[in-house]
């Protein structure tokens, strides 16, 4: 009985704590015009990477807050209660994994790439992030972390990134300082790779962001997994034609 209020008391401690930290829930335009802000911000640092050879520092660094933020919209989608029963995780790893594979060639024709091609582009570190959300909701924990570790070497900017991915995930669905924490940390962790700690930009733009209510229509799912591939494609045709 002892043991019962004593574990009681510790669960409503810990609620007790994670009271001060504030439930982010958006609005349907809201998280639309996330997208965008990341898609242009990912566009400039291709732009610049790719035909600018990376000229301009401030595309490089805006560049940074892109990938956190299509993590966090995708994990923001998770959290949202019946996610497992609507099916949406396999829907996103089947798109994910096509349009992955689709922008694997045009990836390597951009070079850049160790081998010729690893790292794996960013969708699938978001297919791998969301692959290790489905099998933590069906209880498979042991499975969760193996593809977490063996997923998250292949691909772009690596195990930070999907740690970041899951951290808002459990934010998202729980407000903890834990999971706000380990977002922070895998969000810094990212500076070895980005050469900058721009990445934790995003995190004050996602907090600001939710507050907003901003009206602005859904785009075609088709659009935002389509538009990788695409933009690279017309990237690297344009470059193509500057070097002849």
């Amino acid at each position: 009985m002892r043991a019962a209020t004593k574990a009681s008391e510790a669960v409503a401690a810990k609620e007790g704590a994670s009271a001060f930290l504030p439930r982010l829930r958006f609005a349907d335009g809201t998280l639309e015009a996330l997208k965008w802000l990341a898609i242009a911000l990912m566009t400039l640092d291709h732009v610049n990477k790719y035909i600018f050879h990376e000229a301009s520092t401030i595309a490089f660094d805006f560049g940074r807050v892109a990938m956190p933020l299509f993590a966090f919209i995708m994990a923001y989608n998770f959290s949202r209660p019946g996610a497992l029963e609507r099916g949406s995780y396999q829907r996103s790893i089947r798109r994910l994994a096509i349009f992955g594979a689709v922008a694997v060639p045009v990836c390597m024709a951009l070079g850049g790439l160790l081998y010729g091609f690893w790292p794996l582009n960013i969708l699938f570190m978001l297919l791998t992030a969301a692959s290790v959300m489905l099998l933590l909701e069906r209880g498979n924990k042991s499975m969760a972390a193996l593809v977490f570790i063996t997923g998250g070497f292949m691909v772009e900017f690596w195990w930070p990134a999907v740690g970041f991915t899951l951290a808002c995930w459990y934010y998202c669905k729980r407000p903890s300082w834990l999971s706000l924490g380990l977002a922070v940390f895998c969000c810094a962790a990212l500076a070895p790779i980005n050469s900058n700690f721009w990445a934790l930009a995003a995190l004050p733009i996602i907090f600001a962001s939710a507050k907003l209510d901003i009206t602005l229509p859904r785009s075609n799912w088709l659009f935002f997994y389509a538009y990788y591939p695409a933009h690279l494609s017309m990237i690297w045709l344009v470059r193509h034609f500057l070097t002849m």
